[in-house]
């Protein structure tokens, strides 16, 4: 298992959006949570659209290029879901209607023993950026149990990292009734980090310095007007007659939008790389966020060309 940064540095842009990330030695999982009511959408937001996919098909998909560790859904009992990527878990909650503190509980007990800290956060974050996650993640240092963002005037304990070792607590403290992750902040330690702290991280800063990735949507009014700003902007680079090479820039929310808008054809013959990362396995519904680069490359004689030389400076 290759290593990444230690745990008090913060991550470097190549890292921080890369189509898959370094690991590092102390694994970490990636928990959604979707079990909530949506009373205020009147529908479940799980399912709604959102460029092609779905809200929860998008974040769930966001961690699973961010997050080497286990991604693990948490839904009410018998909720229907709409389709995940491969290899997502899914767990239930022991009782419905309990609140996000439940669903806490329940993500960190499904990661327990194969991870030492979870990015925690709701289905609504259709802006979550990898540097975002990678910032949080790293601030969760040894002797800590939360590690809590403060921004846009809010604690936001459903965009924070985790200890799984906090999971029976929090069960506890359900089972006592309480339904908000502020009673569990309350007793367990918490590094709490603002808007300032968060954009030390120099990735974070250049990718997302208006931490949008703290924006949910828990009304319609909120969700049409996510869905109405201006989808990602990705650089593609594409292969032109022999070893030429081209680029443009286009919005695109998924690798499928990316394709459509730089007149791609994706075949057995092409090969895609993610920010270096050669994509192995096909999601045409792989998220893409500000600042990614996508190279498609075709294979020749059965070969696949050689982008390494191709396309500098994208790692391969």
């Amino acid at each position: 298992m290759p290593h990444g940064r230690d745990h008090g540095q913060p991550a470097t842009s190549s890292e921080a959006l890369s189509g898959r990330p370094q690991v590092p030695n102390f694994a970490a999982a990636g928990v959604v949570l979707a079990g909530g009511r949506s009373s205020r959408m009147g529908t479940s937001k799980a399912a709604l659209e959102w460029h092609g996919s779905t809200l929860l098909r998008r974040t769930v998909a966001l961690l699973t290029r961010t997050i080497e560790g286990p991604i693990v859904v948490v839904r009410a009992p018998g909720q229907e879901l709409p389709a995940l990527p491969d290899g997502v878990e899914v767990v239930e909650d022991p009782c419905e209607g309990r609140g996000p503190l439940q669903g806490i509980a329940s993500g960190l007990a499904a990661v327990g023993g194969r991870a030492s800290r979870a990015f925690i956060c709701p289905t609504d974050m259709p802006f979550l950026h990898p540097a975002f996650v990678h910032a949080v993640l790293s601030q969760l240092r040894p002797g800590l149990d939360v590690a809590l963002p403060i921004a846009h005037g809010y604690s936001q304990p459903l965009a924070a990292a985790y200890r799984p070792s906090v999971a029976l607590r929090a069960a506890q403290l359900s089972e006592l009734g309480l339904s908000c992750p502020t009673a569990l902040l309350e007793e367990v330690r918490v590094v709490r980090l603002d808007e300032a702290s968060l954009l030390c991280d120099t990735a974070l800063a250049a990718a997302d310095p208006d931490l949008n990735s703290l924006i949910n949507v828990n009304k319609p009014a909120e969700y049409r007007d996510a869905l109405s700003r201006p989808c990602p902007e990705v650089k593609v680079y594409l292969p032109g007659g022999g070893l030429d090479k081209s680029t443009r820039a286009v919005r695109a929310a998924t690798l499928r939008a990316a394709a459509t808008a730089a007149e791609v054809v994706i075949t057995p013959k092409v090969v895609i790389a993610l920010n270096g990362v050669e994509q192995t396995t096909l999601d045409l519904d792989l998220p893409l966020v500000a600042g990614d680069t996508l190279a498609f490359c075709k294979k020749w004689g059965g070969q696949r060309l050689e982008c390494s030389r191709t396309y500098e400076g994208l790692g391969w």
